[in-house]
């Protein structure tokens, strides 16, 4: 277990709790607004009363605490080994500006990028330290979250400008590609887009129409095919699809039948399969 349970919602939120009660004594309902506001909404059917009742002998019967300095949850030395381990990854630049507070210059990283190696990976992934797709990722991010359009200056497959406007939806990333993309409705032009290939993208002006943009559904596929499972073929086959939604059913002895869900931006991967399986 490399985070301790000590860091779980239920010690996060009596901490909380405690924080407040060093400034002024506590009432049951602060309590509880607390408790939902930082855990479950059941777990003010536990929480409270331990507190309240002193089960936890953390508050006192005014709304005081015994406690006279605030709580503080210092990082275990393999926690912090498993942070600096994460920070050589390249892609949290996507998500964080300042790692100093997280270097542990004195602490050796739990594993390295040089201990895994992934052999069907494309050398051509994303760059991730780019000023330009770092900004491009967290207006993505930030429209995804707060439910905004956006217009987006891309380029297509002929290397071409193109612009449309979408609701992002969710990102994705492609370990095989090492790539990300966004998905969202509102484009005809297609439903996905790689975030390599934005120029730029900022927030769209909502019109009266913009209801509309939830109307477009993605652009999704799917291909229904037979394979018999020769020179170990099903295993490629999954293998090659392995970031696709799919199944496989076995329909007599070596033959299966495979579904495959995919975009319509994902039509080449799809097209090469014919190629790797003549």
């Amino acid at each position: 277990m490399i985070f301790h349970e000590i860091y779980s919602v239920y010690y996060q939120t009596v901490a909380k709790i405690l924080e407040v009660a060093l400034d002024h004594p506590l009432k049951k309902d602060e309590i509880c607004k607390i408790i939902e506001k930082y855990a479950f909404s059941e777990s003010v059917l536990s929480i409270e009363p331990a507190l309240r009742e002193q089960k936890w002998q953390l508050i006192r019967s005014d709304g005081t605490t015994v406690l006279k300095n605030h709580p503080s949850m210092p990082l275990t030395t393999i926690q912090k080994r498993w942070l600096k381990s994460i920070c050589q990854d390249p892609r949290i630049h996507l998500f964080q500006d300042d790692l100093k507070e997280i270097d542990f210059p004195e602490i050796e990283p739990l594993f390295t990028l040089d201990d895994f190696y992934i052999f069907d990976q494309y050398q051509d992934g994303d760059d991730y330290t780019d000023k330009v797709y770092i900004r491009n990722f967290r207006m993505i991010l930030d429209a995804i979250k707060n439910q905004y359009p956006l217009e987006i200056t891309t380029y297509n497959h002929k290397g071409q400008k193109v612009s449309m406007k979408i609701l992002p939806k969710y990102l994705e990333y492609s370990e095989k590609d090492d790539k990300f993309r966004v998905a969202g409705f509102g484009s005809r032009l297609g439903g996905t887009v790689n975030l390599g290939r934005i120029i730029s993208c900022e927030r769209a002006e909502i019109s009266e129409n913009a209801e509309l943009i939830h109307r477009i559904p993605p652009r999704k596929r799917r291909v229904i095919f037979e394979l018999k499972d020769e020179r170990n073929a099903l295993e490629r086959a999954l293998l090659h699809f392995a970031h696709f939604p799919k199944k496989a059913e076995r329909i007599e002895r070596n033959q299966y039948q495979i579904t495959i869900d995919y975009d319509k931006d994902d039509e080449t991967a799809i097209k090469q399969f014919a190629t790797f399986f003549p």
